[in-house]
C-alpha cells in the first residue's frame, strides 16, 4: 500500500528529528540505536491513520504517533534484557552493544520522553491520552510478568494464553487507535470502537505469529522457522496441542520441551509431528480469523463513511494475509 510508505517516510522523518543530540551519548545513543533501526512502524502508522479518518490534518497526531513508537521500543529493550535477547531486527540488542544497566537507564529516559511528547497537545486532549497511556503500560507490564511466568510452569490454559498476548501485544494496537480518535476528538463510541478493533486484529495478529513461526517463510521477521519450538515458547500452536493430545503424546510433548538435550532439527521436526496429527494448523487459522472477523464487526459499528470501512478493512486483510 503505497499510503503506508508515505505516511511511513513522514513519520520517521518527524521522529528522527525529535531524537536528542546531546550528552551523556552512553544515555542518548541506544536511544537512536533502537529508534532508527527499522521496525514495521504498525503502532505510530495506526494512530496517524486513525487521526486522517476524522481529520484530513494528520500533522497534529505525529507527537502521539511518536510517543507510542517510542513506548513500544522502550518496552523492547527491557523485554530483550528479560529474554536475555542477542538479535533485535538483525542488529545487536542496546543490551548487548552497550550493557545492561545502560540498556535500562536509557528504556527510562525513552519512557518518560513518551509522556513528554504529549504535552504538544491542550488540557483535555493531554488528559485523555495520558490516562490510555498509563492504563497501557500497566496492562503491558502485567502482560510481560505472565509470559515470564508461563516459562516456569509446565502447562498454560488457552483463556490464559489470551489474556497474555492481549495485554502484552494486543492492547497497545487498540490504544494506537484510539490515541488517533483522540486526537482527531472523534467522540467516546468511534473511540471505543477503533479501541476493539485494534484489540481483536491485535489478537488475530500475535496468534497469525505464533503460525508463522512453524509454517511461514523462513526470512519471517529474519526468524528461522521453529524458533519459538527451539526457545520452548508456549504458543497457541503448543497449548492446543498439549490440551488435544493423548497421554501418551502429551508425556513426549512435555519430555520434548523440558529436555534441554535434545537436538533443534529432531525437536522442530517432532512437534510439527504433533501438530500434524491434531490438525493445529487448521484449528490455529479459524481462531486467526474468528478474531479478524470480530475486529471488522467493531469496524461496521462505527459512524464513519463507508470508504472509510472500506479502507480499514483492506488494511485488517492487509496485514492479516502477509506472508512475513
Amino acid at each position: 500500500m503505497k499510503e503506508l510508505q508515505e505516511l511511513k517516510e513522514q513519520f520517521e522523518k518527524y521522529l528522527y528529528g525529535q531524537i536528542p543530540d546531546k550528552s551523556p551519548e552512553n544515555l542518548y545513543l541506544p536511544i537512536k540505536y533502537i529508534l532508527k533501526n527499522g521496525g514495521k512502524r504498525i503502532r505510530p502508522l495506526l494512530v496517524l491513520l486513525a487521526t486522517k479518518t476524522f481529520d484530513e490534518d494528520i500533522n497534529k497526531a505525529l507527537p502521539a504517533a511518536a510517543a507510542i513508537e517510542t513506548f513500544h521500543n522502550f518496552t523492547l529493550i527491557h523485554d530483550d534484557i528479560m529474554d536475555k535477547a542477542l538479535i533485535r531486527r538483525g542488529k545487536p540488542t542496546v543490551h548487548q552493544k552497550w550493557d545492561e544497566n545502560i540498556a535500562i537507564l536509557s528504556g527510562d529516559t525513552m519512557l518518560v520522553w513518551a509522556y513528554k511528547m504529549l504535552e504538544n497537545y491542550d488540557a483535555e486532549i493531554y488528559k485523555n491520552l495520558s490516562a490510555l497511556l498509563n492504563q497501557t503500560a500497566i496492562e503491558v507490564c502485567e502482560g510481560q510478568q505472565m509470559d515470564m511466568d508461563f516459562e516456569n510452569r509446565k502447562e498454560v490454559s488457552i483463556d490464559e494464553y489470551i489474556k497474555m498476548i492481549r495485554l502484552k501485544t494486543a492492547v497497545l494496537l487498540g490504544t494506537s487507535l484510539q490515541f488517533g480518535a483522540i486526537v482527531s476528538r472523534a467522540g467516546n463510541e468511534n473511540m471505543k470502537l477503533f479501541y476493539d478493533f485494534g484489540v481483536q486484529l491485535g489478537l488475530a495478529f500475535q496468534i497469525q505469529d505464533d503460525y508463522l513461526d512453524v509454517y511461514g517463510e523462513t526470512t519471517h521477521f529474519g526468524k528461522k522457522i521453529g524458533g519459538d519450538i527451539i526457545d520452548r515458547k508456549k504458543t497457541f500452536l503448543y497449548i492446543n496441542a498439549l490440551q488435544k493430545a493423548n497421554q501418551n503424546d502429551k508425556n513426549r510433548l512435555s519430555y520434548l520441551y523440558d529436555n534441554q538435550e535434545v537436538n533443534n532439527d529432531e525437536l522442530i521436526d517432532e512437534v510439527m509431528m504433533f501438530y500434524e496429527k491434531y490438525h493445529i494448523a487448521r484449528l490455529t487459522k479459524k481462531q486467526i480469523n474468528s478474531y479478524t472477523t470480530a475486529a471488522l464487526q467493531a469496524l461496521d459499528l462505527m459512524t464513519i463513511s463507508n470508504q472509510e470501512k472500506s479502507f480499514w478493512k483492506e488494511f485488517a486483510l492487509y496485514l492479516m494475509h502477509r506472508s512475513k
